[in-house]
Formats: C-alpha cells, structure tokens, sequence
C-alpha cells in the first residue's frame, strides 16, 4: 500500500507541487512532541515520525522518547496486518525464506516478517540513534519547494540524517541499523535461505521500503489538500 500510494504521489506531481520560493526559517524551537504532523496517512498508515517543517529548529529526542517512538511505530496494528499480507504474498510466491506451504509455514513467514520491522526499527530508531545522538525522525522539506527536489531530498534521507544537534550527518543508525536487523534475522530464517546473496537482496528491499516511507509523508499533505479537503474540520 506504501508503494501504491508513493507512486500516487509521482503521478501527480506537476499538478500538486507549483514553483515557489522557500520560507525563512524563524528560529523558534518547537517541542518534540507537538512537531509531528497528521498521525496517520489516509487514517491508517501510522505517521509518527514525521516533522512538519525541516526548517524549523525542534528539540532533539531524549533516550526515552526514541525509544517510545519505536514501540509506538512498530507495535501498530497496520504493520501487524502488513505483516500478516507479506506473509501472505511470499507463500503465494514460495518466495525467500524458503519455509514451504502449508499453515506452519505461513505462520513462521509471518512471525519472520514482524520480527524483521521490529528488529531493524530496535537497532535503528532506539538502540543507534541513541549511542550515537541521531535523530531518527523525517524532517518534511514542504511544498514551498520544487517537486524534483523535494523527491531528491526524501529519498537522500535514507543515508544523510540530523544530528540531535541539529547537523546533517551520514545516518549511521538507519543504514547499519538495517543491516544488523538483517544479520540476527539469520538466526530464525530457514537454512537453505541463509546466504550472502539473500541478505544483500533484502539489505536493497529494505533501503528501497525505507525511502518510499519518506516520499509517502513528503507529499501526503498535498494530496490531502486536493483530494481530501472536505474531510478536513
């Protein structure tokens, strides 16, 4: 559904997003906690970590509050269900793990499945982040800029992050934050599927699957705005 709706987000892109010069930013330092914008996408994909403004200077999360913030993105009903029709379309495609058919196997693909979000948001959003002072929330470039730029900018995020400080810095905690995730996921993954080849396969899935959950909250407000507005209060 992320893709479909980040694809969404492509097709529409000329109409929605129009020329215009980026604000200044004021300075003012907003609470961490009142900085995120709508808590769900189209009233189900949670949304949580994203900042409205890039420009505007937020306090930096505590320990405590990054870990919060991974319970509370990870243990989401959505990613359950996600989870739940993952698994679904890898045993339709006797996909890698290779687990079989069969009840008992799909119930592995699914506990495999929910194991992997929450192992690499654990090394990622709470463990990482916090050791190295990342901050682990995606920081909105707004429609006061291009939309060829603002593409560039949410996929660019996978690898470039903000510092608790507030600096750009190599995201350290999301890469290798993945990457653990995908070592100790070896660990319950059937034998046979346990390669090299695998695990470089999914490291890719994963920066692809990360880099559209930045695209879809980008631009979610724009499609909001024109599809959307009767919903609005």
């Amino acid at each position: 559904m992320r893709c479909l709706l980040a694809a969404l987000c492509l097709l529409l892109a000329h109409p929605l997003f129009p020329q215009s010069t980026p604000a200044d930013p004021d300075g003012a330092r907003e609470p961490a906690a009142s900085s995120t914008t709508d808590q769900r996408i189209l009233g189900v994909i949670p949304n949580y970590q994203t900042v409205s403004n890039s420009q505007q200077s937020v306090a930096p999360l505590s320990v405590k509050q990054k870990f919060g913030l991974f319970a509370k993105e990870t243990f989401d009903p959505f990613i359950v269900v996600s989870s739940a029709a993952g698994a679904a379309l890898s045993q339709a495609d006797n996909d890698h793990p290779q687990y079989g058919q069969g009840s008992g196997p799909y119930a592995e693909r699914f506990g495999a499945a929910v194991a992997d979000v929450t192992t690499q948001n654990f090394f990622s959003d709470a463990v990482l982040a916090s050791l190295l002072h990342e901050d682990p929330r995606y920081f909105r470039k707004g429609k006061e800029y291009r939309f060829w730029p603002r593409l560039g900018y949410a996929v660019s995020r996978v690898v470039i992050t903000r510092t608790d400080a507030g600096k750009r810095s190599f995201n350290y905690s999301g890469v290798f934050g993945m990457a653990m995730g995908i070592a100790l996921s070896n660990a319950y993954y059937p034998a046979r599927s346990v390669n090299g080849c695998v695990d470089v396969t999914r490291l890719g899935t994963s920066l692809v699957s990360a880099a559209l959950s930045n695209v879809l909250p980008e631009f979610w407000p724009d499609i909001r705005q024109k599809f959307f507005r009767h919903k609005q209060p």
